[in-house]
């Protein structure tokens, strides 16, 4: 029987390079998006698309509904992939542009994946795999908000984790590093003027989508999924740093990227 996979945040990068290579590994691909048109580009692919805008609590309801019906409440996996980055020193950040920054990365997670829980515990298997990142494992300057949503899906996803326990579920998290995405393009920055940017030397350690696929394949289908798959040398690295060097000198390596 085919298996049913529900990506977020299809329209590019990770998620559809993610979707095209499920696809062809024989899984049935839900493709969710943000923008009526990249639903029906999805569909033109060969994909089932859902629309689904983490940031509208109605949205994610429909699309759960949608998800449902479609598969006959018979999901296999849920990629929750989708976010977007608000970049800029803490004291620029409105209320407002925090709260979206969880909306997207955090909250919609979180309600989608309990609307959808019953599907996947229905056949007694299932896989939840999350896009955090390596600013999940260290936040870094001008980067507080993203890092702040990512350590919080990094926190939740191990709650998930220990409370499906025994159901057959299995949640993973997918860390990537620098990825070669339309995801800085698209960063919101609170001072356009002094916009964050990556350091030089991160290009030297940039790897392209399609360097998650390995991980993807394994937190998918092994039989025992790891808690976490780092992306990139500079996810690898900074694990491992995190807990070998004091505070004080991971900040000082921190503060000069």
């Amino acid at each position: 029987m085919q298996k049913n996979i529900l990506i977020t945040g299809c329209s590019s990068g990770i998620g559809l390079v993610a979707a095209n290579d499920l696809l062809q590994r024989g899984y049935r691909i839900l493709a969710a998006c943000r923008k009526p048109a990249d639903v029906a580009r999805m569909e033109s692919l060969g994909f089932t698309g859902i629309e689904l805008d983490l940031d509208d609590t109605h949205s994610v309801m429909r699309a759960a509904r949608q998800v449902i019906a479609l598969t006959g409440n018979q999901l296999y996996g849920l990629f929750n992939n989708a976010g977007f980055g608000v970049y800029g020193p803490l004291h620029t950040l409105t209320r407002q542009q925090l709260e979206q920054q969880f909306a997207s990365n955090f909250f919609g997670v979180h309600q989608l994946t309990m609307l959808l829980l019953p599907a996947l515990q229905a056949q007694g298997e299932g896989r939840i795999i999350n896009t955090s990142s390596v600013l999940g494992l260290v936040a870094t300057p001008g980067r507080g908000a993203y890092a702040a949503s990512k350590f919080a899906l990094e926190a939740w996803s191990d709650t998930l984790r220990m409370e499906l326990q025994g159901t057959g579920v299995r949640v993973s998290l997918i860390e990537p590093g620098p990825i070669h995405t339309h995801f800085s393009t698209n960063v919101n920055q609170t001072q356009p003027d002094k916009p964050i940017k990556n350091p030089g030397i991160a290009a030297r350690f940039t790897l392209p989508p399609e360097a998650i696929l390995p991980k993807l394949h394994h937190a998918l289908e092994s039989r025992h999924p790891r808690l976490r798959y780092p992306v990139t040398l500079v996810a690898h690295s900074m694990s491992v740093l995190r807990r070998v060097l004091p505070g004080w000198m991971l900040d000082r390596i921190l503060r000069s990227n």
